[in-house]
């Protein structure tokens, strides 16, 4: 194993240990390939199953997998255009078996650190599907929960409004303002920091993924 190796595997191992301690599922995969073998057999045949607007998810072609397996509803929300069946889409999402996301950081200790924009994301996290599974690349962990909520507003929030082409100050230069703006994708921080037992899971990942 390389330096780098050896030290996301420590760094995951003592993760693992405090995600269990807040009554969440965890386990690492050193690769993106080998963490989409992980989701899927996390997920059981029959299952209804889709996911909030996450690059991580998207870029290791889980949605792909899934539909390849034949056994699996799938909600494929990126397929949907009109914002009717958007909004149809997020309903239906409180009712699936499991729902996906990343999280745009975690704490060394285990507080999975999400903001939000519209707000569908983190209420499906919080309530409705039957479990929730994470996906997070370990270049969101931030030591402690004050560094992962300012990961999450100036690092993922500046590169998702530019993503979007949101008219805010941090898609201007970069830099988070605190703003006010309609068009802010900040209007929700949610802090997840203990789980009902067995519905939540956390898949970490040895490589660079998402925002």
């Amino acid at each position: 194993m390389t330096p780098k190796e050896i030290r996301n595997k420590r760094l995951a191992e003592r993760m693992i240990k405090n995600l269990k301690r807040r009554h969440m599922e965890a386990f690492y995969c050193e690769t993106a390939a080998e963490a989409v073998k992980k989701v899927s057999e996390l997920i059981p045949d029959g299952s209804s199953v889709t996911w909030g607007g996450t690059m991580t998810i998207r870029d290791m072609g889980i949605p792909q997998a899934l539909k390849e397996r034949g056994t699996l509803e799938v909600l494929d929300r990126d397929l949907v255009e009109s914002d009717e069946e958007k909004l149809q889409m997020y309903v239906r999402a409180f009712t699936t078996d499991v729902y996906l996301s990343s999280a745009n950081a975690i704490s060394e200790d285990g507080v999975i650190v999400n903001i939000d924009g519209n707000g569908n994301r983190v209420a499906a996290i919080t309530w409705g599907p039957k479990k929730v599974i994470f996906v997070i690349g370990l270049n969101k962990v931030a030591q402690n929960v004050e560094a992962a909520l300012a990961r999450a507003r100036s690092t993922a929030s500046p590169i998702n409004a530019a993503r979007f082409s949101i008219d805010t100050p941090c898609q201007v230069d970069g830099v988070c303002h605190n703003c006010n703006s309609p068009e802010s994708i900040c209007n929700y921080v949610h802090f997840l920091r203990n789980s009902p037992k067995g519905r939540h899971t956390v898949v970490l990942v040895g490589e660079e993924l998402g925002y």
